[in-house]
């Protein structure tokens, strides 16, 4: 399945198809279609969840943060996604900005899913354990390990991409003739003035030449009596039970016989060489913090999407602190 097939929910097919999402994204086929249907997924996704943290308060802040959420993944990919485009131009990789695009909208609509996933769990606790530090400790977990897991789709498809070249495009092109020169088979050409051993010697017809055959004694003696002698037919070793040069002397062995090969002693065939990793997945890595980093401090300056029940309704709060002394401090709370 390789093109964008009409589906009602894309995720199914993102973790049904994902070697198809992938080649979709590398030949650019359709990308318009396939990343409005992320973008529209994600959008219902984050909102359904926003409205369980809101929930938390009063229906007005479930109704803001259902807004907010949704808001908060798109500025988000808004601000870092050109910073992702132009590390990719700079160590030579050849994407698009459709193909980037396409790549982190398949991230955040696996995270939205995965989160929208544990908001019947989310909606649970804040039913039968209506406490506010530990209702916003499990939602923060939650988005944590959804994200998680849509960041390992985003590298899942890097290296997809540098499979096909298009992350190191030199490394793929000086690899391909390498490739080329070590399937060919090696011919090598006869020495000057020599004769191949195939063809017949000068003067002579190129009819074949019987080889002599070994005759045994017993035969020649037979034949010499005038009697016919029949040869003994090999009593085969596995019926035996024993080894196949077991009936023969040293230095003795038959036509055509040799010793059986141990697999242990084999030569060993020597493993491929993984490829060296280029310098766009380690900025991959990078740029994951920096996202993260963005993300953060940006869910910080739209909050509240909670609500802390001992405050009034606010659409937004006052900017001091920040995310990571707030989770911190919750903690030591609890």
């Amino acid at each position: 399945m390789s093109g964008d097939r009409p589906s009602p929910l894309v995720i199914e097919r993102i973790l049904r198809d994902r070697q198809g999402i992938w080649q979709q994204i590398v030949a650019e086929g359709d990308l318009n279609a396939l990343t409005g249907r992320m973008l529209a997924s994600s959008a219902i996704a984050l909102a359904c969840y926003g409205a369980v943290l809101g929930a938390f308060h009063s229906p007005l802040m479930a109704l803001t943060s259902a807004l907010k959420l949704p808001l908060l993944f798109l500025v988000t990919l808004a601000i870092c996604l050109p910073t992702l485009y132009l590390f990719n131009l700079v160590f030579g990789a050849r994407l698009s900005v459709r193909q980037s695009l396409a790549l982190v909208m398949v991230a955040i609509t696996v995270t939205s899913m995965l989160a929208v996933a544990f908001a019947p769990i989310s909606l649970f606790f804040l039913i039968t354990a209506p406490d506010y530090g530990f209702f916003k400790l499990l939602n923060v977990a939650i988005l944590t390990l959804s994200a998680l897991v849509g960041l390992r789709f985003l590298t899942g498809g890097m290296q997809v991409l540098n499979d096909h070249g298009l992350l190191a495009p030199e490394a793929a092109t000086a690899k391909a003739p390498a490739q080329a020169t070590a399937q060919a088979p090696a011919q090598v050409a006869p020495a000057a003035g020599s004769t191949p051993a195939d063809a017949p010697a000068a003067g002579q017809s190129a009819e074949p030449v019987a080889e002599p055959v070994a005759v045994p004694a017993g035969a020649a003696v037979a034949a010499a009596n005038g009697a016919t002698a029949v040869a003994p037919a090999p009593v085969p070793a596995q019926w035996t039970g024993q080894p196949a040069t077991a009936a023969f002397p040293p230095g003795m062995m038959p036509p055509g016989y040799a010793p059986a090969q141990r697999p242990w002693g084999s030569p060993q065939v020597r493993r491929a060489e993984p490829t060296q990793r280029p310098a766009s997945m380690t900025l991959l890595y990078i740029w994951i913090l920096l996202f993260g980093f963005v993300g953060t401090q940006l869910a910080w300056t739209l909050r509240p999407f909670f609500g802390d029940p001992g405050q009034d309704f606010a659409f937004f709060r006052s900017i001091d602190g920040n995310f990571y002394a707030e989770i911190l401090r919750t903690i030591a709370n609890l």
